[in-house]
């Protein structure tokens, strides 16, 4: 065996933690070269190391993880942004991804974490700390092993489990890829042990720290993907070879995991601790529908709108976030999202109308089958609140400069400013979603931004896909305080809070009587609307297996003309045909770790 060079990074000269103005961890200390001895002696620095290990949290599903887009801008939600180098998302894209380009961060900063949380639990005991911080710090430190480790899963399959060993330059590191059901059992081991000492939930300052409620949240998303198409009985369409098969998955499918998967969502629903935000005024007091749902993505501003009309909400708009990735007070969202009239730089990407079109009328029902007109002249009018609050379309409001009514112009033709169609934007539309109402990419204010990583909603409508595809449809279960849930239930809640009418059969929309092909159809709708931007449907459609029926497709814009009178034409056009090969399953293992050792196996058709 080889040495390789990734688990060689000296952790005791850390670099600065970035400082946090919102008054939280983050901002408790700063720490740089200082050797192991002097860490480990003093309390403090000890506190700082672990600290260390959350500035990676949300890499994986950061907007610019690669520079220029992340995992949004390699699937079919959003397009890239044009430049001279070809990063990791334009090569998922066109299908050109191979193991000497792919970025190398999915396995550099999990090992870097990993191997620094080995450090911390094997010197935190020489720590001059209370006892009972130890125990604490120790349990986090467990659950951040389990979290980069799980990165690592969902994009190359089983890798190499170091356990608790701290290699050296001069060690002989064992290589062989784990098997994928290794892997589960050593993240939910690790889960369930850091969850016996953490606190159920953290708050104020602890805000963004582990927690039991994260640990049992990432056990659901774990078995969630255990029990999907890709991993539960890997299909001979990705390898036939049986040793390969155990490293990317389950080599026999078994329905049970669909069950598992569903106690664990159930796990975690059943605490009661956790809501959907159904706030429909905004913080002026002005009637809003689905305010809330903008206003969880900016919590820190929002934390004293507790009360809507019978309804107590004890956390305010923080009340259905489980996980958070805390970061520094800027407007990079605003930068990366919005127009260039607004200060935006388009490094996040640009919406497909794909996408767009897809989100529901204010009733629930599609474009097609509503009461309301659709009109995609103007497709905010009489639409779920959800899609004003995640599109920036032609005539959309924004924050420019300090100006709150600065309308974006998207048309071309008549008027057309830097906003427009082939201007500023490839397919018609920008991103609003995760961005303040009160900031602009070219705007002196700003604000806190952090990035949710686990909120409710997704435990929901993982409990949602996991009981419908073991039990169907109807099912329902009791789930103590936090009531009777069932895929209907889970999808009205996440559609109450968005803001869409109840109608007068209470069914927000969804379709009584439905068959299990339709409820499945109906969630994974709900994921892609509810969950945009968020990470996941990069990853859904591979688990899915509906990639090659989403991504080897053509995606569109919307274009509109304007005429001198005003009048305004639309149509949809071709923007990018994406491709997608079955080896895009799975990310390639960098070549620069598999050429040091026979044992490190690369991913099949990467070869």
């Amino acid at each position: 065996m080889k040495r390789i060079a990734f688990f060689m990074i000296v952790l005791v000269g850390l670099i600065a933690i970035p400082s946090c103005t919102d008054g939280d961890f983050l901002d408790e200390t700063q720490i740089t070269d200082l050797d192991k001895e002097r860490v480990f002696s003093d309390s403090t620095y000890t506190a700082g190391f672990l600290t260390q290990i959350y500035v990676d949290l949300g890499f994986d599903t950061h907007p610019t993880r690669f520079g220029q887009g992340g995992l949004q801008t390699a699937c079919d939600e959003a397009e890239f942004k044009v430049s001279s180098s070809i990063s990791t998302d334009v090569m998922f894209a066109t299908g050109t991804v191979n193991p000497n380009t792919v970025s190398t961060d999915a396995w550099s900063k999990c090992y870097t974490n990993i191997r620094r949380c080995n450090v911390f639990l094997a010197n935190v005991d020489k720590s001059p700390m209370l006892e009972s911080a130890k125990t604490v710090y120790k349990a986090e430190a467990r659950f951040l092993r389990a979290w980069y480790y799980f990165i690592m899963l969902r994009h190359y399959g089983g890798v190499p489990i170091i356990g608790d060993n701290i290699y050296t330059d001069k060690d002989e590191i064992p290589m062989k890829r784990a098997s994928f059901a290794d892997m589960v059992d050593y993240i939910v081991s690790e889960c369930e042990a850091a969850a016996k000492d953490l606190p159920t939930r953290r708050g104020g300052r602890q805000f963004g720290r582990a927690s039991a409620s994260c640990c049992y949240a990432l056990e659901s998303r774990l078995y969630l993907y255990a029990a999907s198409k890709l991993y539960n009985g890997v299909s001979s369409e990705i390898t036939t070879d049986p040793e390969m098969v155990k490293i990317l998955g389950y080599p026999q499918s078994d329905n049970e995991r669909w069950k598992t998967a569903a106690d664990a969502a159930s796990r975690v629903i059943s605490l009661g601790i956790y809501d959907m935000y159904a706030y429909h005024q905004d913080d002026k007091g002005q009637s809003e529908p689905g305010w809330g749902f903008y206003a969880q993505f900016q919590y820190h501003d929002f934390l004293q709108y507790t009360t809507y009309g019978d309804k107590e909400y004890a956390n305010g708009a923080n009340s259905g976030n489980i996980l958070t990735f805390k970061h520094s007070n800027s407007n990079e969202k605003e930068g990366f999202f919005y127009s260039p009239a607004c200060g935006g730089n388009g490094n996040g990407g640009y919406i497909y109308h794909d996408l767009a079109a897809l989100f529901p009328m204010k009733d629930g029902k599609s474009t097609a089958d509503s009461k309301y007109e659709y009109d995609a002249l103007n497709p905010n009018v009489n639409r779920d609140p959800r899609f004003a609050n995640t599109v920036i379309y032609d005539g959309a409001t924004c924050m420019n400069a300090g100006n709150g009514g600065y309308k974006v112009q998207t048309a071309k033709g008549y008027g057309a400013t830097i906003d427009a169609i082939y201007e500023g934007t490839p397919t018609g539309y920008y991103i609003r979603k995760m961005t303040h109402r009160s900031l602009a990419g070219n705007y002196f204010v700003t604000t806190s931004q952090n990035y949710l990583l686990i909120r409710y909603a997704e435990i929901l409508l993982n409990y949602a896909e996991a009981v419908n595809e073991y039990y169907g449809p109807d099912h329902s279960d009791d789930l103590g305080v936090a009531g009777t849930m069932s895929p209907y239930e889970a999808l009205k809640k996440i559609r109450e809070a968005a803001g869409i009418e109840p109608g007068d059969d209470g069914m927000y929309g969804l379709k009584q009587g439905m068959s299990q092909d339709e409820m499945r159809e109906a969630i994974r709708l709900e994921r892609r609307i509810e969950l945009a931007f968020e990470g996941h449907r990069f990853f859904d459609v591979r688990r899915w297996m509906i990639a090659p029926d989403t991504e080897n497709v053509q995606m569109h814009g919307f274009e509109i003309t304007k005429k001198a009178s005003g009048a305004r034409t639309g149509r949809v056009v071709n923007v990018r045909k994406h491709i997608f090969r079955p080896a895009m399953y799975y990310w390639p293992l960098p070549y620069n770790e598999t050429i040091k050792s026979e044992d490190l196996v690369q991913n099949p058709n990467y070869n």
